[in-house]
Formats: C-alpha cells, structure tokens, sequence
C-alpha cells in the first residue's frame, strides 16, 4: 500500500516536470524577445503618450517591482517540487524583463528621470509582499486569476497603444501579455491535474481564492486604488468575469453551479464578516500585476 501511494506521489511529481518541460520548450523557441532588439526604440514618440497612460504604465512597473517577493516566497513554497520550482525560476526570469521593459520605457522617453524612478524603487520597497494562500494548489488558482487578470489589463493597453499609433508601447505590451498568457496556461494545466485527482478539493480551492482575491499592489503601493481608477489601468468587475473568470472554468470544465455551490459550502463555515464570496473581486479587481 505505501509503495502504491509513493508511486502515485511520484507520478503526479513526473506529470508536472512534464509540464514544465513543454513550458520551457514553447518559451524557448517561440516568446524568447529582447528589450534591446525587439522593442522598436527608435520610434519612440512620447508626444503620443498621455498623462493617465504614464500612470498606468508606472503602477504597472511599481507591482513589477516585487518580482523579488514573488520569487523568493514562491520558490519557499515549491521548493521540494521540482518542476514547481523550475518553473518558479523562469517566471522570475520573464517577469524581471516586464519591470525592466517598464522601466526602460520610463526613463529613455523622459517621463521619468533616473532620480524619480530610484526614489520610486525606494518607496515601493518599503514594504513587503507575502503569499496570499498557504498551499501550492491555492496559489495555482489564485495564479490562474492573476495572470489572467493581467493578460487582460495589457491586452486592453496595448489596444489603447495602437489606436495612439504607439508602436513601442504596442510592442512592450504585446510581448508582455504573451508571457502572461503562457504564465496562466501553466497554471490552468496544473489545476487540470488537480481536478483529476480530487475534483471537489480543487474547486472549493478554486471557489475559496475566487472569494477572497485580489490583485498584489492591493495594500502595498500608496493610493493603488485611487491610482486604478485614475489611470484607467484596471479591469471592471464585469470585465474580469467575462474575461478572466468564466473562460478559466471552460477550459477547466467546471460549470457556474459546481463554483456556486462550493462557494456555499465554504460560507457556511466561515462567518459572514469574514467571508464575502466575490468580494474581492468587487473591490479589488480593478488592479493589474503580477505574483507567485
């Protein structure tokens, strides 16, 4: 019996090494880019640029900026999982380039000076940030909503960018959602190993994170609400649901009322004024960014 239970322990290990393989080989060959060659930084064009899009642009930086967070307390986590922590490490790798990217934009257009931006850097890290759930399967849902939520929040950018004729924030944010999408197609393919294995325990894992989600700036950067708001960088509630939420359960093939349901469950052992299904969602979706 315990050496059948190793094996399926050690198999379920394999299929996620797997999976990560297939994620290294697919970013490898084909959404590897530069920042020196393959933004076009010669067409770069700041009278194109608004005061709200220089907004958006540095409180996307500014949630990029805990990249060291994210990665370190990711890593802590799936430490003893090794394809969980290869992929911890190339997700750092790729979103260090968004900060970058974000940074570069910044300060060659001049809308941002050297000084400014350290002092930014400065205040941004003042705080930390720290795993919003406690387990790997938790974190695989709450990434498979963030990085959906972001891949929507620079989709909607790089539209925006487009009509301004701005081919280099077209560029920067093309790339970057492309990383973003790949980053929640690896998530939703572990939680589809998980529905597999224990189909109730994940989606009231899934219903629990959807109940009390929010993005990572949420707290941490001064006035990121007001800033959302102002800068137009964040998603609406509806935007999220018919973006984000309902695509995640089709490619799951979970229906609304098995989400429903276990949202139920989970109220029912929680009392009311610790748990609001949806409202993170209400609240906080209005936010882009990314984490573990």
């Amino acid at each position: 019996m315990e050496e059948d239970r190793r094996s399926v322990r050690v198999t379920a290990r394999d299929k996620v090494y797997r999976l990560y393989l297939d994620f290294l080989e697919v970013a490898e060959k084909k959404r590897a880019w530069s920042i020196s060659s393959d933004i076009p930084w010669s067409d770069l064009d700041t009278s194109r640029t608004t005061e709200t899009t220089t907004e958006s642009i540095e409180l996307f930086c500014s949630e990029e900026l805990y990249v060291p967070d994210y990665s370190s307390n990711g890593l802590a986590l799936v430490r003893s999982m090794f394809g969980m922590a290869w992929f911890q490490t190339r997700w750092a790798f790729e979103e260090s380039k968004h900060s970058l990217v974000l940074r570069e934009y910044l300060t060659r257009s001049g809308l941002r000076s050297q000084a400014e931006f350290e002092a930014l850097e400065t205040d941004i890290l003042k705080n930390r940030w720290d795993l919003p759930f406690a387990t790997v399967r938790q974190m695989a849902c709450y990434g498979v909503l963030q990085e959906g939520a972001t891949c929507a929040a620079y989709k909607a950018q790089r539209e925006k960018a487009r009509a301004a004729e701005d081919k280099v924030l077209e560029a920067i944010f093309f790339y970057l959602g492309r990383d973003e999408a790949a980053h929640g197609g690896f998530y939703r393919a572990l939680i589809e190993l998980e529905i597999s294995a224990d189909r109730e325990g994940t989606i009231a894992d899934l219903a629990y994170v959807f109940s009390k989600f929010k993005m990572p700036g949420d707290g941490l950067i001064p006035n990121y609400k007001q800033r959302l708001l102002n800068s137009g960088a964040g998603l609406t509630p509806r935007v999220f649901l018919e973006n984000v939420v309902w695509p995640v359960l089709i490619t799951l093939q979970v229906n609304r009322a098995e989400l429903k349901l276990a949202v139920k469950k989970l109220a029912a052992v929680h009392s009311p004024s610790s748990f609001r299904p949806g409202s993170g969602n209400s609240a906080d979706v209005n936010s882009s960014g990314d984490a573990a």
